[in-house]
């Protein structure tokens, strides 16, 4: 067998979160220490989800664009947020 270089690839498994159906908006924003992902929608309020960056690993940013583009791909209107805005 060949000795080939293994590239690392970040992989975040999505589970657990509410039914796009009835929470269509998600908006992430990322801080120090975690990943923030808001859900909402115009009948049911919000709900949030937390998530450590020490689960994430590597890149904290590359690990929020993947989010966003695996939230997308589920259905939901992504939106990213910056930790200071309103």
């Amino acid at each position: 067998m060949g000795h080939g270089r293994w590239d690392r690839t970040l992989i975040l498994r999505l589970m657990g979160l509410p039914n796009v159906a009835r929470y269509p908006e998600a908006t992430v924003m990322r801080d120090d220490t975690d990943v923030l992902i808001r859900f909402s929608g115009p009948y049911y309020g919000e709900q949030e989800m937390s998530v450590p960056l020490q689960y994430v690993g590597g890149d904290a940013e590359e690990a929020e664009l993947l989010l966003l583009a695996q939230l997308q791909q589920i259905g939901y209107a992504v939106r990213r947020e910056e930790p200071d805005s309103p």
